[in-house]
């Protein structure tokens, strides 16, 4: 009975902290969100309202300001064959603990339960940057990691006030899907194990506040 108990224990134990963790730092309201630019389309995690996910057009760009982690895409933004994507990410403001943004490929179903794409995100731990690299296939279904949140040089750490840019880059060719950050290469996969083929998009996790600038698709 002791050790039936033990294992009950140590299994809900990481379910409670994450249970403590999401209440501890719940999805923010943000003012003046729930519309999108013409366009663009949106999916929050958790099928969380979009009033509080404010994304607009600003500058070179477009401004992301969320209280729910939520994917953005445009229909033109569909690649096949060989493709090179790329933005630069400027978190402005420190969150309240390291949360991810970067873009995603491979689109399929986006808005509906069938919901599949690979993603490539950093974050900033303090001065150190990380990235990872995920595949969804299913939009109940939790990612698969192809690389696991990895410390590397190419990715900026954030300065005093929180805030950190990094360019993000995938470069579709020869069968191979390089994944780069800063203009130097992190991780390459064969295309067939990424996934490539699909819309092209942007991810930005919860609670942040990142201008993503100069987001384009080049086919080639």
């Amino acid at each position: 009975m002791l050790r039936t108990r033990t294992l009950l224990l140590a299994t809900l134990t990481p379910l409670f902290a994450a249970g403590l963790a999401a209440q501890a730092d719940p999805d923010k309201a943000e003012a003046g969100g729930g519309t999108l630019p013409t366009g663009w389309n949106a999916r929050t995690e958790r099928n969380a309202a979009l009033d509080n996910v404010k994304f607009v057009i600003m500058g070179d760009g477009v401004h992301v300001t969320v209280g729910p982690a939520a994917i953005y895409w445009r229909s033109a933004d569909t690649a096949s064959g060989s493709y090179h994507t790329v933005a630069t990410f400027t978190q402005t403001k420190a969150p309240a603990h390291p949360e991810a943004y970067g873009l995603i490929i491979g689109g399929k179903g986006l808005a509906d339960s069938t919901q599949s794409y690979t993603y490539f995100l950093v974050r900033t731990r303090g001065d150190t940057g990380e990235f990872s690299i995920r595949r969804r296939s299913g939009y109940a279904n939790r990612p698969t990691a192809v690389v696991e949140w990895t410390a590397n040089p190419a990715v900026k750490g954030a300065n005093a006030a929180g805030q950190a840019t990094n360019e993000l880059s995938i470069l579709v060719q020869g069968g191979k899907v390089k994944f780069m950050v800063n203009g130097k290469e992190v991780y390459t996969a064969n295309a067939a194990d990424a996934d490539a083929q699909g819309i092209v998009g942007i991810r930005v996790n919860h609670n942040l506040d990142v201008h993503v600038g100069g987001f384009a698709v080049h086919r080639m």
